[in-house]
C-alpha cells in the first residue's frame, strides 16, 4: 500500500462519514479517526495512525546536530504568532482562482470577511471552494498556485485587526 492509497482511503472514509476505521494490511495497520458531525464551516479534523508490524521495523542511528538555522524558524514562528492561520480542510491540488484566466480570489493586502471564498481545493475531479472562517487582512500567501496539498497544511496567515 502506497501513500496515494492511504490518501484515497482517508478520502474515502471521511466522505462515508465513518467515526473510526482499523485496517490491517500487509503487516501494515491503519486506523483512520475523525470527530463526529461539525456545524457547517467548522474544520473537520481527522486523525490517521500508521504502524509497521514490529517484526519489520528496522531501528538506525539518529543523528542531531544542532545548526545555527534553528534560531531562524523561531523568529519567524514569533512573528506570525498574531496571526491567524488558514489551514487545509482537505487533501488535493490548491488553486488561488476559480480558472487559468480569472484573477485570484485573494491577495497579500486584500481585506476578507467571513464567508468570503479564498481558493479552490480540487480533490478527486471536484472543486471545492475554501471561504474564510474569519475576517481580516490576506498577510501571506503560503502555498503555490497548482501545488499539492495535505490535509490541515497552513495555506493563508490573516491579520484580524
Amino acid at each position: 500500500m502506497d501513500l496515494k492509497d492511504i490518501q484515497e482511503l482517508i478520502k474515502f472514509v471521511a466522505k462515508s462519514g465513518a467515526t473510526e476505521v482499523d485496517l490491517e494490511i500487509d503487516n501494515i495497520k491503519i486506523s483512520i479517526k475523525s470527530p463526529s458531525k461539525k456545524k457547517r464551516g467548522e474544520l473537520d479534523e481527522m486523525t490517521t495512525f500508521i504502524q509497521q508490524a514490529p517484526a519489520q521495523v528496522m531501528a538506525g542511528p539518529v543523528v542531531a546536530a544542532a545548526t545555527p538555522e534553528a534560531s531562524t524558524p523561531a523568529a519567524a514562528t514569533d512573528e506570525n504568532e498574531n496571526y491567524i492561520t488558514i489551514k487545509a480542510s482537505m487533501i488535493g491540488t490548491f488553486y488561488r482562482s476559480s480558472s487559468p484566466e480569472t484573477p485570484p480570489f485573494v491577495s497579500v493586502g486584500d481585506v476578507i470577511k467571513e464567508g468570503d471564498n479564498l481558493c479552490v481545493i480540487e480533490a478527486m475531479k471536484l472543486f471545492n471552494e475554501i471561504e474564510a472562517e474569519v475576517s481580516g487582512k490576506i498577510v501571506k500567501v503560503l502555498v503555490d498556485d497548482a501545488s499539492p496539498i495535505e490535509f490541515d497544511q497552513p495555506l493563508f496567515l490573516v491579520d484580524p485587526s
